[in-house]
């Protein structure tokens, strides 16, 4: 679906921008206040075309699609969508600059970010906001923003039904990985990257660019940078007893990436090896893997805009 909304306003520093709406995503708030947004985009002169997303892969298409004479691409979504639209953007010679109004359940991007929750604010803030450039992942021909992870808790990305994130949002998501610690497995893995070769049995890894994963787990904000060229590899090995799981989850909930069990590393490629496919969630969508796999950060690759107190 596609609505063009015009007025003639204020100048502004964007004129033409496209706003690619996923119209289920979160609890479907959003619908409620696309119109507050489009009367404030009119009045600051800003022309507004606004394309419905129906299945998925429509936010790539619209993405990947847009007009030249389009300054601006705005994702109205949760983190599946705002992949799609990333994904079609990775498509053109150039990107489209890209603001984000996040509108799904986690939203884990807009929280490393600081993007505001509230669709109006973050609306508004895309107006006045600072541009920054931030590194995009690439794995096995597919584009991911903020984290490609396998084993524990990432599941509950892509089995949690949307009923149940409706209803009960992020929660849904804590309920979900809590449950996923009942039927852990080990993966037997190597990992190079640099001169380092980790192989082992694993219950989770993540290539991340972000200091939130599924609203579970969190990484310090200094420990991560967006735009630095770098992925932070977290793993976790197989623990062998009730005392290693305990340590396990301590070290994880205060970050103490120093022992043998939780690791954490920060490197710029990264190739996975197993004897075996393994269910990888990238972005919180389902992906199963090849046997070897290339992961590659493309560096500075997005311009985002991000709320102008944010540096």
């Amino acid at each position: 679906m596609f609505i063009h909304f015009f007025k003639e306003g204020a100048n502004t520093k964007m004129h033409n921008v496209l706003l690619i709406v996923n119209p289920v995503s979160g609890t479907g708030i959003f619908k409620q206040k696309i119109w507050k947004i489009l009367e404030i985009y009119s009045a600051a002169g800003i022309t507004t075309n606004v394309m419905f997303t129906g299945k998925r892969g429509d936010a790539a298409k619209f993405a990947k699609n847009c007009p030249a004479k389009i300054e601006t691409v705005i994702c109205a979504g949760g983190d599946g969508t705002l992949n799609e639209v990333i994904s079609g953007l990775m498509e053109n010679p150039k990107p489209h600059k890209l603001g984000y109004i996040p509108v799904g359940t986690t939203n884990d991007l807009a929280t490393s970010l600081g993007i505001s929750k509230d669709p109006i604010k973050a609306a508004k803030d895309i107006l006045e906001g600072n541009t920054i450039k931030i590194d995009i992942g690439f794995f096995s021909g597919k584009y991911f923003n903020y984290v490609a992870s396998f084993g524990a808790f990432t599941e509950a990305s892509y089995n949690t039904p949307q009923s149940a994130k409706n209803v009960l949002g992020h929660f849904a998501y804590v309920l979900e990985g809590i449950m996923s610690l009942a039927n852990i497995r080990p993966y037997n893995v190597k990992f190079s990257f640099d001169d380092t070769v980790l192989t082992g049995d694993f219950i989770f890894a993540a290539i991340s660019n972000t200091t939130s994963m599924g609203g579970i787990l969190k990484l310090n904000d200094t420990l991560v940078a967006l735009n630095d060229g770098k992925f932070e590899l977290l793993v976790v090995k197989n623990p062998q007893n009730l005392v290693q799981f305990q340590k396990i989850l301590s070290d994880i909930m205060t970050q103490n990436f120093s022992g043998d069990l939780v690791q954490l590393f920060h490197t710029s490629k990264i190739t996975i090896e197993c004897n075996e496919q393994i269910d990888w969630t990238l972005d919180g969508e389902h992906h199963l893997s090849n046997k070897i796999e290339e992961i590659e950060n493309i560096s500075q690759a997005i311009n985002l805009i991000v709320p102008p107190e944010q540096k």
